[in-house]
């Protein structure tokens, strides 16, 4: 099937015939209202302007009751920076019935009024746990089916017939749990090549990492290129994630520095993992000014897209500037793999203490080449240190003593596996802490505005005269507590 198919053109079915020609005449206009709604929607604020078809396979027939169609789709978007629309390739998955049940009302896309699926229901065949259950048995039978690969790991016995239900968090991705024994992270923003979600946890289980759960199966697009699309792994049942227990210990008047500590320890023992079972890097005079360079562009960016941001953007360049001075003046640093998007959310405490890290995907937003780079563990323990910050603020009253102990624990614990405290690292630090809070200060804007003002607290601080004291400003009034 051509990469440039038209919304015009049927693609080649995989299994089965997917009907007459023009199956998008069918879902666009039902895409076009419903796909902006998402919370995985990577195109918000600007119109989605045309789809592309980029592969279609049925996982059920779609003359079944219902029907499975797995879509890999491109909404073409108009922007600003651009000569010519550019758009995000998604992971569908459409449920299609004559009738859709009132117990799937929240799953409903639309009803089709032309094309091949002129009449029928469509809805997201995720929120159905009948069809989540096939997508489950696809998983558990490695093989092709038109244009997804299903593989799975042979040592580990998965059981049929598992009931499948949503993950109820705030997600980028898509996530189904399967009789609290497995967990599915559908990848919705789909980019070609390994998602670092397989590609890390599949080198740290090879390498006997017990704090990461080891991926069981997934299952990847063949074409139009090769991509990963969803990971099966142990669902960690009775734990806790760390933002829920930073929260509960804040409410409770709790100390949280045992746990911060461990999970420094945690953090560390995955660093070292990835930086023995993977390739490293030395960061030199070309790639830290270079490193500098997209930190001082985005602050730039930011600050054009956040008009609040603006007034503390030359104070908060002096950081990004020191590094590059370094640089300059000759100074490296050592790079590797890395999380990528650690916080007190991407870790999970079981009821013996230990702590695990999940997710390993990297902020979705970057694209692929640049979360699969090596980088400084700085920046993992950067984003670790602002969930803490987090945290704090959004807490009543607001706890500005818990952050500082827990920022310090956790690089207490981190040095004590590692041998090197990242504190040590003051300029990176602040670098990788300044460039984090900028990249929060976008996001909140866009997603959570009433969110804003925890970034900008941070910003505040970050863009006095280093060093610069922990704690400065008043704790924002905040609607509710974010997940993190």
């Amino acid at each position: 099937m051509s990469k440039a198919a038209s919304t015009r053109n049927t693609p080649r079915p995989a299994a089965g015939p997917l009907g007459p020609a023009g199956l998008l005449d069918s879902l666009a206009p039902l895409l076009h209202e419903w796909l902006p709604r998402q919370r995985w929607f990577a195109g918000k604020g600007r119109p989605v302007t045309a789809f592309t078809l980029r592969a279609a396979t049925e996982l059920l027939p779609l003359g079944a009751a219902p029907g499975l169609l797995h879509l890999l789709v491109q909404a073409q978007q108009d922007s600003p920076a651009a000569a010519r629309p550019t758009g995000d390739c998604y992971q569908l998955l459409l449920g299609v019935r004559t009738a859709l049940p009132p117990r799937l009302a929240a799953a409903r896309i639309g009803r089709a009024h032309e094309g091949p699926l002129a009449g029928l229901d469509i809805y997201d065949a995720l929120l159905d746990p009948r069809l989540a259950g096939v997508l489950f048995e696809r998983l558990r039978t490695p093989g092709q089916l038109g244009a997804l690969r299903f593989d799975r790991n042979p040592a580990t016995v998965i059981p049929t017939g598992l009931p499948a239900r949503p993950l109820g968090a705030e997600q980028s991705n898509t996530s189904l749990v399967y009789g609290d024994t497995f967990i599915l992270k559908v990848f919705r923003r789909v980019h070609p090549g390994s998602n670092p979600d397989l590609e890390l946890p599949l080198a740290l289980a090879q390498a006997g990492c017990a704090r990461v759960p080891a991926p069981v199966a997934w299952y990847e697009a063949t074409e139009p290129e090769p991509a990963t699309l969803g990971v099966l792994q142990p669902f960690l049942y009775g734990s806790e994630d760390g933002w829920q227990l930073a929260l509960h210990a804040l409410a409770d008047g709790h100390d949280f520095t045992a746990g911060a500590r461990a999970l420094g320890r945690a953090t560390a023992e995955v660093h070292g993992t990835l930086a023995s079972a993977l390739p490293t890097a030395v960061l030199r005079k070309q790639q830290i000014q270079h490193l500098a360079a997209g930190m001082t562009e985005r602050l730039e960016a930011t600050a054009q897209a956040v008009p609040a941001l603006a007034p503390y953007a030359a104070g908060l360049r002096t950081a990004f500037d020191a590094l590059a001075e370094l640089g300059h003046a000759g100074r490296t640093w050592a790079a590797q793999r890395i999380h990528g998007d650690l916080h007190l959310g991407q870790s999970l405490r079981a009821k013996d203490g230990e702590w695990s890290v999940i997710d390993f995907e990297g902020e979705p937003a970057r694209p692929l080449a640049e979360r699969t780079r090596p980088q400084p563990v700085v920046r993992d323990v950067a984003g670790m240190l602002r969930s803490f910050d987090y945290a704090a603020r959004s807490h009543r009253p607001w706890a500005p003593q818990w952050a500082t102990h827990c920022r310090d624990a956790y690089c207490e614990g981190y040095a004590s596996v590692s041998g090197a405290d990242p504190r040590g690292e003051p300029e990176l630090l602040r670098a990788y802490e300044t460039d984090k809070a900028v990249y929060e200060v976008l996001y909140e804007a866009r997603n959570r505005p009433d969110w804003l003002p925890v970034p900008m607290a941070a910003i505040q601080r970050l863009s006095l005269p280093f060093p610069a004291p922990t704690f400065t400003t008043p704790a924002p009034k905040l609607p509710r507590r974010p997940p993190q």
